[in-house]
Order: C-alpha cells, then structure tokens, then sequence
C-alpha cells in the first residue's frame, strides 16, 4: 500500500481527482494549516500559545519553470515579513524544498535554486527566522548537501534533513554532527529502490537509533523527527546518557499528528516544534502523510465514504 500511494503522489491524474473532490477538504485540513499565509498565522499562534515552536512551509515542489521557483521565493519573503510584524519570529523556522525554489529545471537547476535560497536564507535572518533545507528522493541528496554548504558559508544556522532509510545517511550524519550544525533526522517518505535504501521497516528503524547515537553524540543540534514514542523514549534516554542540556536538541512532530504528545513533551520541559505547512498544492505532502501509517488511510476513506 505504501508503494502504491507514494507512486500515486506523482500521478497528475489522480492530483486532479482528490484535490477537485469537495469531500477531501475536511480531511487534509487535519493535516494542512490552510490554503493562505492567515490560516498559517492563526495555526501558529495557536501552537506558540500551547507552549510549541513551529516550523513552516509553503507547499510546493516539482517546479517547472523559473517563474514558478521565483513565486515560491517571494511566498517566503512575504512569509518572513508577516511573521516579524506578527511578533512571531522567536524561534520560528521555515522548511524549504529545493524543488520548489527549482532545483529540478533543465541545465541550471541547481545554480538557480541555491540563488532563490541564498536569498531566502539572507531575508530570514534579517528576520530572526531559521531556515531548514527538506530532503526530497535519493536523486536530490548530493545536490541539496551542495547547496547546504554554500548557503552555511554565509549563514551557518542553515538546518539540513537526514532520511535513516537511506544507506548512505549514517555516513552523512558524521559529516555533519559538527559544531552549530541543525540537522533533522526522519525516517524518509518516498519510495526509494533497494539499492540504495532499507525496504523494511525494522531496518529503517535501527538506522534510525544508529544515525540518532551519531547525532546526539556529536556537537551539532539535533532535531529528532519522529512520532514513534519507542524513539522518542530512545532519544531522551541518549540525551541523559550524554548529559546534554535541554536546550542543545529538539523534537520534531508533524501538525495534525499526535498533538497530545506533542503536548506532553513540552510540558515536560523538551523543546518541540511543529511542522506545519499551509497552502493550495498540498497533494503530494497529503498523499505522503497517508503513505507513512495505514491508520491514515483509513481515516481518510471513512471521511470520504461517510459524507
């Protein structure tokens, strides 16, 4: 079923049926703050209230033209601007997909993506925003790492995505669990061939705790993504063992996926942040949420067929 669904996030067909559906709006609202940057903002202030911190992004990926990427960079820097008047920029971050900024455009992609988030990265901070970079398929990984370390030349808060499916993510942890260094540990969302990620499930998960040692016990910030209590509980227990303070790491949680949890760690002290994006193409990070846990799906046919 995952294969299925994860192949379906890049069917157009199939694009077009779910998000002209009328029934379907209800059910990606819990996962999506809205279709506009007010629905964002509301969502937000709501989380800062409850004791959370955010990130946010703007949907959008598989950008085909420049005047697309440049429209997803003036949506950021209206972002910024609106998150600074809101009084909203203490510890707000934004998450990026390359692929939106153009990464993928024919000849210059990566010359003109890396520019949009050079900018990006410069407004945000003009802001007191952060920024991170979201990690896409295994095709985009050496590209976007690439870009990583321009933009950290000039900014060195810029945050990376590490997926512990993928073979190669232990060694790039170690690359990167350097000094000041922000990096997001997920378990990946795409549907990756087996020679270069675990298909199974249990091996995603020990890499996942492998990469976790690697990051919570080198100088970098981790950023533990997860909704799986077990690695939470495996986290936490890391943290003490290493003696780092609280303020040195973070928890990760998607908007719309166990609130109560992410509640009770805040309340406990843990510094939690989460992920909320908003705006109209929001298919393929729908699709990808329903991908990731079966009881997803099947919320969303009950949703559907009880309308």
């Amino acid at each position: 079923m995952r294969t299925a669904l994860l192949g379906a996030a890049r069917s157009d067909a199939l694009r077009r049926a779910v998000t002209s559906s009328p029934a379907t709006r209800p059910v990606v609202s819990r996962f999506v703050a809205g279709d506009d940057l007010d629905a964002a903002v509301r969502t937000v202030r709501e989380l800062t209230a409850a004791g959370l911190t955010f990130t946010l992004d703007h949907l959008g990926e598989d950008t085909t033209s420049r005047e697309q990427a440049e429209a997803t960079r003036d949506a950021y820097l209206h972002l910024f601007r609106r998150l600074a008047d809101e009084g909203l920029t203490a510890g707000a971050e934004a998450s990026v997909k390359l692929s939106a900024l153009g990464q993928a455009l024919p000849r210059d992609g990566v010359r003109v993506s890396t520019g949009l988030a050079a900018e990006l990265v410069a407004a945000a901070t003009e802001n007191g925003v952060l920024v991170t970079l979201d990690m896409e398929d295994h095709t985009t990984v050496d590209a976007t790492l690439e870009t990583l370390r321009t933009l950290r030349a000039e900014v060195p808060t810029v945050g990376a995505v590490l997926q512990s499916m993928l073979h190669r993510t232990e060694a790039d942890c170690r690359d990167l669990a350097t000094a000041g260094s922000r990096i997001r540990l997920v378990k990946g969302a795409y549907a990756e061939p087996e020679s270069v990620a675990f298909p199974d499930k249990a091996d995603v998960d020990r890499a996942y705790v492998r990469c976790l040692r690697i990051l919570v016990e080198g100088q970098g910030y981790p950023m533990v993504a997860t909704h799986d209590l077990r690695l939470v509980r495996i986290a936490r227990e890391l943290v003490t063992r290493t003696g780092r303070d609280a303020d040195s790491y973070e928890f990760q949680m998607l908007y719309g996926i166990q609130p109560a949890e992410q509640r009770r760690l805040a309340e406990e002290g843990a510094t939690v942040r989460v992920y909320v994006p908003y705006g109209t193409d929001w298919y393929g990070y729908f699709v990808r949420r329903l991908a990731e846990r079966p009881a997803n799906v099947g919320f969303f046919l009950r949703s559907l067929t009880t309308r």
